[in-house]
């Protein structure tokens, strides 16, 4: 048993590198080099390789859900469920649904893949892809958070909680049908990400 649970965390982590290292290249280098590449070249990327990026960085979310998911139930076997890997759980979960439900349809008619309208299905990638990209960082420390931090142990259903959830709600709200804002940049994105990690954790100290 304690094999099987080993292995679902080591699967876990490493679907998960797998994930969010695809998130990071997209937003901070293929996005850029798009940009900048010769007509040519960009046809060339958006037929080969962006494709099969996508099939990586989907089925990367795809298992790494599955496994957190296992991982999970033995959280809540073992009655250590706390307010950390609520918050965790949470944003994951969002991040998992915007790349199914959100970044893969719209990518596959920015890259003429169906038929639709290119620019706008491409805009609505790009901002869920970003808003998974500024919950990378709070989903992380919380993840980490839940076995690891002093808080440990604690119950779940804080005040702390309660606002975290909801400013992501908002947030995911915004990725469906608002702005970028200052994640319109690489720079912007970064520090949005960790300033929102650092309200949600000082929520936690204050409340």
């Amino acid at each position: 048993m304690d094999m099987i649970n080993m292995l679902t965390r080591w699967g876990h982590v490493l679907f998960g590198l797998t994930w969010i290292g695809l998130l990071y290249y997209f937003n901070f280098i293929q996005g850029g080099y798009f940009k900048k590449a010769t007509p040519e070249a960009l046809a060339d990327a958006k037929k080969h390789l962006a494709p099969e990026a996508l099939w990586w960085f989907r089925w990367g979310a795809m298992f790494t859900f599955i496994t957190g998911l296992l991982l999970l139930v033995g959280v809540h076997k073992l009655n250590v469920m706390n307010d950390y890997i609520v918050v965790g759980v949470a944003l994951g979960t969002l991040m998992f649904l915007n790349v199914w439900l959100v970044i893969w349809p719209n990518q596959k008619v920015a890259l003429g893949m169906v038929e639709g309208d290119g620019p706008a299905a491409a805009g609505k990638a790009l901002l869920a892809s970003r808003t998974n990209t500024l919950f990378s960082g709070p989903m992380l420390f919380f993840m980490l958070a839940g076995p690891h931090y002093a808080g440990y142990g604690m119950g779940v259903g804080s005040t702390a909680l309660w606002v975290c959830l909801a400013i992501a709600a908002v947030l995911e709200i915004n990725a469906l049908a608002g702005k970028q804002g200052p994640m319109t940049t690489v720079k912007g994105v970064i520090t949005s990400s960790i300033v929102l990690t650092a309200i949600m954790v000082g929520l936690f100290v204050a409340l």
